[in-house]
């Protein structure tokens, strides 16, 4: 009997992993400093480039300790809510089939919903917070989700979903 390395990981595993190097890679300050001064907004390409950096997280001495911390957070819960979504909706209702189309739409949803929620929950934080600027970071981090959360969905194809084996 053959066992592929894909029987142990879970969905939810693969998907908060897909996660963490998204805003590790993307939110770091060396990417959002090249996103800043080479992505052109007005092409397709460009906007999503600068999309990507929607997660930024940095150490900044120049900003206030409530928009670092909030920007820090933001990249953390973003990833905290990847795992407590992707768990909730890949459990064991959606059965053991491995590879189907509603496991990428679980991931997919599961990375909408924890752009959305990170980003309102940390707008409270910032220095100049308000409830239209939480409204606006929550429909921000949906629209991040929705364009990146497709790779997040991708990762989930194929992994073990249910919590019996």
């Amino acid at each position: 009997m053959v066992l592929t390395a894909s029987r142990y990981r879970t969905a939810t595993g693969a998907g908060v992993i897909a996660a963490l190097i998204l805003v590790l890679v993307f939110g770091s300050p060396v990417y959002v400093d090249w996103a800043n001064d080479n992505a052109d907004t007005n092409t397709a390409g460009g906007w999503f480039l600068k999309l990507l950096t929607w997660p930024a997280w940095s150490f900044d001495a120049d900003s206030s300790v409530q928009d670092v911390l909030a920007a820090d957070l933001k990249a953390i819960l973003l990833i905290i809510f990847t795992a407590v979504f992707l768990a909730l909706s890949t459990n064991a209702q959606l059965g053991r089939a491995r590879g189907t189309f509603s496991q990428l739409m679980a991931g997919w949803s599961g990375y909408i919903f924890a752009g959305a929620v990170a980003g309102l929950l940390t707008a409270f934080i910032r220095s100049d917070a308000s409830l239209l600027g939480a409204f606006q970071a929550a429909g921000s981090g949906a629209i991040y989700g929705l364009f990146v959360g497709w790779i997040v969905g991708i990762a989930t194809l194929g992994h073990y979903r249910g919590s019996t084996p």
